[in-house]
């Protein structure tokens, strides 16, 4: 079975005998076909989704001869590598000049592309809705003294880790393929403290330096295979990296400069984790802080019953995107041909070898020669009514309105008040309400194994009644700051403390990313 050729399968080969410390999730063949699945199956789908969002341009230095000759004809410098964008995959035949297997098998010419990439900026525009502001990471346990430790030392490790440029990277993931993975490595607090853990009390500047030494890692979903639980889907028995990446520089026999390709597969289990570079054995790490916890925290940007993938904000709008750059390069095409005014000369000899311009005279002695202006752009109001109409499509499957994107548009009434732009954006805050569920509980689960490392290294001792917490996810629109003062002002007087009332103000000891 051509699955089970994968090198990872080196694993029962050259193991002498069972080890019974690893883990039965991480059975070798079970390995093996899950990566062989998730690149059978997975990988290409992931790609077009990234694909639609990121349109990049591709770029053919081996072009055909027909494009290399098309390229010069236009006036371009021998070796221009002749470029289309991602997007034009999903436009028929009759624009793009390829061989359509349904039709015609002769080969069309290419016409005018448009291509208006409408996916990116809604995506973007749902990122800094969900993370265009830092979100703070509250303790509820019962001691103010700890509460505060707690939250200085969660500030001061996803600070560490990328703060709020982590979370916008994240979320972006999310909302392309749909779900994305937080894995918490403590490898560098295990070496800290592997003399065991400090016996003496620890200053309030020593935890929170220990407290820098986790790191959350996003995992890609084209890199991340999942090992689920055959009884409940939402649970996870183990987890597995596998990515290609570029070995070092080396300098080969004839003396060039040469970087080769190496596979590296990452088995993750509760307590041990496992790397593995081209099927042979490279590292061995047993995790001691979280000796019964798989440190991978799953996100679904939204849920889906039953489904250990979530549902993304791309793959709902690639037909709609694909119809809208074909109407937009049909359109092209016809103000192309139809706004430039032409001349058609009958009995007219040598008039193609004439040039146009003001005051020229022309002279025939044929009675019946004339000279017809024809062209000129023309309306089409069922064009672009169309047009118009698949834009408001995508705004409902999206519930991304232009608003979002800064641009105004008469219809939307008087947005003089807070109110009134709430209600124009309804749509799009609920999405945002939603999603704030499935994130925090992601940002929660990696934060509660933050604290149980720092408790197992002895830097910061909790009882699992204190590793309660809870996120305060900062208004997504603007507020206008008088109100935001009376706010505060309000909050003071019913007790909450004076740092609390100053960092959601934006005045604490750190807003540059998780608070």
């Amino acid at each position: 079975m051509p699955a089970l050729a994968h090198p990872i399968l080196a694993l029962q080969r050259k193991r002498a005998k069972p080890d019974a410390a690893r883990s039965v999730v991480l059975d070798d063949a079970l390995v093996a076909l899950l990566i062989d699945a998730h690149e059978r199956d997975e990988i290409p789908r992931l790609e077009e989704l990234w694909t639609y969002y990121r349109n990049p341009r591709q770029t053919r230095r081996g072009a055909s001869f027909r494009a290399r000759a098309l390229a010069l004809g236009a006036g371009l410098p021998a070796g221009t590598p002749i470029g289309t964008q991602a997007q034009e995959a999903g436009l028929p035949a009759r624009l793009t000049g390829a061989r359509d297997p349904l039709g015609d098998d002769r080969e069309r010419g290419r016409r005018e592309v448009v291509i208006e990439n409408d996916i990116a900026w809604r995506v973007h525009a749902m990122v800094d809705f969900m993370f265009g502001k830092p979100v703070q990471i509250l303790s509820t346990a019962p001691d103010e003294a700890k509460r505060a430790r707690i939250e200085r030392a969660l500030d001061a490790a996803w600070e560490a880790s990328g703060g709020i440029a982590l979370l916008q990277d994240f979320a972006l993931l999310g909302h392309v393929y749909g779900h994305a993975d937080l894995v918490l490595r403590t490898d560098a607090l295990q070496r800290a403290v592997a003399g065991g853990p400090p016996r003496l009390r620890l200053t309030d500047d020593d935890a929170i330096a220990l407290a820098r030494l986790p790191r959350v890692e996003l995992i890609e979903p084209t890199r991340g295979v999942p090992v689920m639980d055959p009884s409940d889907y939402r649970e996870l028995t183990g987890y597995v990296v596998h990515h290609t990446r570029h070995a070092a520089a080396t300098v080969d026999e004839n003396g060039e400069l040469t970087r080769a390709e190496q596979v590296v597969t990452e088995l993750i289990a509760p307590g041990v984790r496992e790397v593995w570079i081209d099927g042979s054995p490279a590292s061995r790490h047993r995790d001691a802080l979280l000796p019964d916890r798989l440190p991978v925290a799953h996100v679904q940007n939204l849920s889906m019953p039953f489904r250990y993938t979530g549902l993304g904000e791309v793959e709902p709008l690639i037909a709609l995107q694909d119809e809208l750059n074909t109407r937009l390069s049909d359109r092209a095409s016809r103000v192309t041909m139809q706004s430039f005014k032409m001349l058609l000369a009958k009995g007219m000899e040598g008039f193609d070898r004439v040039p146009i311009g003001p005051g020229r005279v022309f002279v025939t002695d044929n009675p019946d020669a004339s000279i017809t202006l024809i062209g000129g752009d023309a309306p089409s109001p069922s064009e672009d009514a169309h047009i118009t109409e698949i834009r408001e499509a995508m705004d409902k499957v999206s519930t991304v309105p232009p608003l979002a994107g800064g641009v105004v548009r008469a219809k939307i009434g008087n947005l003089s008040s807070a109110n009134a732009l709430r209600i124009t954006l309804m749509g799009l805050l609920a999405k945002t309400a939603r999603k704030r569920v499935t994130y925090g509980r992601g940002i929660e689960a990696i934060s509660r194994m933050m604290l149980e490392a720092l408790d197992r290294a002895g830097v910061l001792p909790t009882t699992d009644g204190e590793r309660g917490l809870r996120l305060q996810w900062p208004d997504p629109l603007p507020v206008d700051l008088r109100e935001q003062v009376v706010a505060a002002e309000a909050k003071a007087r019913l007790g909450v403390s004076v740092e609390r009332v100053l960092g959601e103000l934006g005045y604490g000891d750190s807003d540059a990313g998780v608070q």
